[in-house]
């Protein structure tokens, strides 16, 4: 993760119409960290300013818009020395404190475009939607930010030659056990730790399954402090009420997200701003139904129908109350919310990929996890856990509407065949970090 949004950062940086950068992500997922390494390595001096609670910082954004004064200002009263553009890298963190610093940013786009300002927040998103607050529409440019992938978890963790070497090999190859049994073993932890950077770094300093759920309870408790510090109590007990209900309703048989099984009686017109504070924050995300997959799949979205993931698996495991040992066994008897987390897997490495994906379902017995479209091609994938890969539905849906490419992700080994007009690639789930390259060798791209 690291690498790869220092790179996009780089390219923001050196970019000829550059417009001050807006960093968004779930609380957590190292935006600080990242900014702060990023200003060191790139710039001679890094100023940095967070207005969380700091009430003399937003002040200097009530007298008016004009981004030299408020430069100036910053330089002499708050930092003790002069901001040079070009050489310094202006930090404004957690601006979601400070709405009118979140408006400067078009004036900075306008008026200062030479100085590199970068703006971040645990709760931007949030923020971004309520009412009262002006949006430099079109004046910012965006970086999402996510959790830790499996690729960069293993990349943590010292397991970066096994990558190395899935990736010397060809994609329609089999892989030898020398590197499916450590991936796989990989994979359980990575199911146990999660993406959370302070979770990873623990894990990786301790690899102590017991200190690491200690900063996974305690993150999950700033985020359920998050919802009565920033929203009314009457929306914070609304939130609490989603947020527990999340591990059970993605578990269920059929796990379309259904707001009476959050209250008995409750109805989606009384908890839908709560959900999408959730969604807002990044800790939750939304997957829609597509019946008819036709291109652009956002075109043929029903979104009043929809299942609901977490944004870490890690904390999703730790919230079910799933010890970790359960993972590690392999215990048949949690085979169903097994399957649930895979599930939730697969979702956010599509998610940390760039990928957004929605899922199919008959109106009979056949469901599809997950339909992407990334660049134009449409592209079912059936998910399963373990190593049984027999794919019902993914064979009604390829004889229905032909895709020319359709992805089966489990423990079984790569292998490919077609079915019908379609051509089924057997991903491993560890691999599903090279989905990219899947898609451009099918198309007889060059890259992506």
């Amino acid at each position: 993760m690291e690498r790869a949004n220092i790179k996009k950062l780089i390219n923001w940086k050196n970019k000829k119409n550059r417009k001050p950068l807006l960093v968004t992500g779930v609380r957590q997922c190292g935006k600080t960290y990242l900014l702060e390494e990023f200003g060191k390595r790139e710039f001679s001096e890094v100023a940095y300013f967070n207005f969380d609670g700091n009430e003399g910082l937003k002040s200097l954004f009530e007298y008016d818009f004009n981004v030299e004064r408020i430069i100036d200002e910053l330089s002499s009263i708050v930092l003790g020395k002069k901001i040079i553009p070009g050489k310094t890298l202006v930090i404004f963190d957690e601006i979601q404190a400070c709405p009118r610093a979140i408006t400067s940013l078009k004036y900075f786009c306008e008026n200062m475009q030479d100085l590199h300002v970068i703006a971040a927040g645990s709760l931007l998103g949030v923020a971004l939607r309520t009412e009262g607050i002006s949006f430099p529409v079109g004046k910012v440019d965006r970086l999402e930010m996510y959790p830790m992938n499996f690729e960069e978890f293993v990349i943590a963790d010292g397991g970066k030659k096994y990558l190395d070497g899935i990736r010397k090999i060809p994609l329609d190859s089999e892989i030898s056990s020398l590197l499916t049994i450590p991936l796989e073993k990989y994979l359980k932890n990575y199911y146990i730790v999660g993406g959370m950077p302070e979770a990873v770094q623990v894990w990786v300093d301790t690899h102590d399954y017991k200190e690491v759920e200690a900063v996974q309870d305690r993150i999950l408790k700033d985020y359920a402090d998050d919802f009565s510090k920033y929203t009314t109590p009457d929306t914070s007990t609304k939130i609490h009420l989603i947020w527990n209900s999340i591990p059970a309703q993605i578990a269920k048989e059929n796990n379309k997200f259904i707001f009476s099984h959050v209250k008995a009686g409750a109805r989606a017109k009384d908890l839908e701003d709560a959900l999408s504070w959730l969604v807002n924050a990044g800790i939750a995300h939304k997957l829609h139904l597509v019946s008819t997959p036709e291109l652009p799949l956002s075109g043929m979205a029903d979104y009043t129908y929809f299942k609901v993931y977490m944004s870490d698996v890690g904390l999703l495991r730790r919230k079910a109350k799933i010890n970790y040992r359960t993972i590690l066994s392999g215990d048949s008897s949690y085979i169903t919310f097994k399957g649930a987390l895979t599930e939730n897997y697969v979702f956010t490495q599509l998610l940390s990929l760039g990928i957004e994906s929605y899922f199919w379902r008959s109106k009979a017995e056949a469901e599809i996890d997950f339909i992407t479209d990334y660049e134009g091609v449409l592209v079912p994938v059936e998910v399963k856990s373990a190593d049984n890969t027999k794919a019902k539905s993914l064979h009604i849906f390829c004889n229905r509407f032909n895709p020319r490419m359709s992805i089966k992700t489990s423990l079984k080994n790569v292998g490919d065949n077609m079915d019908g007009e379609t051509h089924v690639w057997s991903i491993p789930l560890y691999c599903l970090f090279r989905y990219k390259e899947y898609l451009a060798h099918e198309m007889g791209w060059d890259e992506i």
